[in-house]
C-alpha cells in the first residue's frame, strides 16, 4: 500500500484546521457585530461582486485549470483565516500600543492583512509547489484569497454603515449604499489586486533557477502589495479628492497592468507548452498530431465537441482527461527542460503518462475515426 507524502497530507489538514477556526471565529464576530437582519442585508450585498469577479479569474484559470479543491481552499483562506487574523492581530496592536485610526488604516492593516492572504500562498509554495506552473497560477491562487476576504471584510464593512458604528457616518440606507457603491461597485477587485503581488512574487520563484529570486521574489511581491494597499487606505483618510486621484492615477493603471501581464502570462505559456509537449512527442511520450487540440483553446473546445456529438458523453469525459493529463504532462516536462522540476517530477510524470495512455484509446480527434466504446 502506497503511503502519501507528508506534504500532501500537512497542506490540507493545515488548511482545514485553519478554515474551520476562522469560519468559527467569523460566525462569533458577526453575530456580536449586530441584529440577524443587518448581517443577512450585509452579506447579500457583500456577495453581488463576488460572481463577476470570481468568473473572470475563472476565465484566466481555464487554459490550465487548477484543482477546484484548492481554488475553493484560497477562498475559504481569505473568507475566514485571513480575515480573522487580521481582525485578531489589529485589535489586539491597538490595544496593546493605542495607535491611531488613521496610522492602523494606512500602515498596520496593509502590513497585517497582506500577510494574513500572502501566507496561503506561501503554504502552496512550501508543500504544493508542483501545482504552481508560473506567474498566472500565481495570479489566479491570489485572487481566490483576494476574492474571499473581500467578502467577508465587505460584510462587517456594510454591517457597520448600516448599524452607524466605528465612524462610518450617521447610519441607514444612505451609508449602507455608500459603502456599497465604494467598496462593491467601484473596487471589487482591489483586495485581488493588492495580493495579486504576491501571486507574481510566487510564480517568478517556482520558475526560477536562482536560490535567491526563489526567495526575494515573494518578499518582493508581499513588499509590493503592502505597498499599493497602504496608498489605497491612506487615500480614503484625505478625503474623495485623494481617493479619486489614488484611484485614476494609481489603482486604475495598477489593474490594466495587472490584466495585461495575466494575458501575456497566458499567451506565453500557450507558447511554452506548445514547445514542452514537442520535445515530449519526440521522446515518443504523446502524439505530435494531438498538440494543436490540446494547447489552442478553440481546437480544445472543437475537440470536446466533437467527441460528444460522436461519441456521447462518455467520449466526452474522455477527451477532458486526456487534454488535462497533456498539458499537466507539458507543464512539467517544461519545468524539467528548464532544470525547476519538483522533486517528486518522476512519479508525477508517470502519473500522467498513465491517465493519457488509458485516454487515448477512447477518443478520436476531428477527422479521425471515433473509437467503438
Amino acid at each position: 500500500m502506497s503511503v502519501a507524502p507528508r506534504s500532501n497530507i500537512a497542506f490540507p489538514v493545515v488548511v482545514t484546521v485553519a478554515v474551520c477556526l476562522g469560519a468559527a471565529a467569523t460566525l462569533l464576530v458577526l453575530a456580536l457585530s449586530g441584529a440577524p437582519g443587518t448581517t443577512l442585508l450585509a452579506t447579500a450585498l457583500a456577495a453581488l461582486p463576488v460572481g463577476p469577479v470570481l468568473a473572470a479569474y475563472l476565465w484566466l484559470d481555464r487554459y490550465e485549470p487548477e484543482p477546484r479543491v484548492l481554488l475553493a481552499s484560497g477562498l475559504a483562506w481569505g473568507a475566514f483565516v485571513a480575515t480573522m487574523a487580521a481582525v485578531f492581530v489589529q485589535g489586539l496592536g491597538g490595544l496593546l500600543v493605542g495607535m491611531t485610526d488613521t496610522f492602523s488604516l494606512a500602515v498596520v492593516a496593509p502590513v497585517v492583512e497582506e500577510a494574513s492572504k500572502g501566507l496561503f500562498l506561501v503554504l502552496l509554495l512550501w508543500w504544493r509547489r508542483a501545482e504552481i506552473d508560473g506567474i498566472l497560477d500565481g495570479i489566479v491562487y491570489a485572487g481566490m484569497v483576494g476574492i474571499g476576504f473581500a467578502f467577508t471584510e465587505n460584510i462587517l464593512y456594510l454591517a457597520s454603515a448600516y448599524n452607524g458604528t466605528e465612524g462610518m457616518g450617521p447610519g441607514g440606507v444612505g451609508a449602507v449604499t455608500g459603502t456599497f457603491v465604494l467598496r462593491c461597485v467601484f473596487s471589487p477587485f482591489a483586495h485581488p489586486l493588492f495580493t495579486a503581488f504576491i501571486g507574481i512574487g510566487v510564480g517568478l520563484a517556482v520558475g526560477s533557477r536562482s536560490g535567491a529570486v526563489r526567495v526575494l521574489a515573494p518578499v518582493g511581491g508581499y513588499l509590493l502589495a503592502v505597498l499599493t494597499h497602504g496608498l489605497w487606505n491612506g487615500s480614503t483618510v484625505f478625503g474623495f479628492g485623494s481617493f479619486v486621484l489614488v484611484y485614476l492615477v494609481i489603482m486604475a493603471p495598477a489593474f490594466i497592468g495587472m490584466v495585461a501581464l495575466a494575458w501575456w502570462a497566458r499567451e506565453t505559456e500557450a507558447h511554452l507548452l506548445r514547445v514542452a509537449l514537442t520535445d515530449a512527442a519526440r521522446r515518443g511520450l504523446l502524439p505530435a498530431t494531438d498538440i494543436g487540440w490540446v494547447v489552442n483553446l478553440r481546437g480544445r473546445r472543437a475537440a470536446r465537441r466533437y467527441a460528444r456529438q460522436h461519441g456521447g458523453p462518455e467520449a466526452e469525459r474522455a477527451m477532458r482527461q486526456y487534454q488535462q493529463a497533456a498539458i499537466e504532462l507539458g507543464f512539467l516536462h517544461h519545468r524539467l527542460l528548464r532544470g525547476t522540476a519538483p522533486a517528486d517530477w518522476q512519479p508525477r510524470g508517470q502519473h500522467f503518462l498513465g491517465r493519457i495512455q488509458a485516454a487515448r484509446p477512447r477518443i478520436a480527434f476531428p477527422g479521425q475515426v471515433v473509437p467503438q466504446q
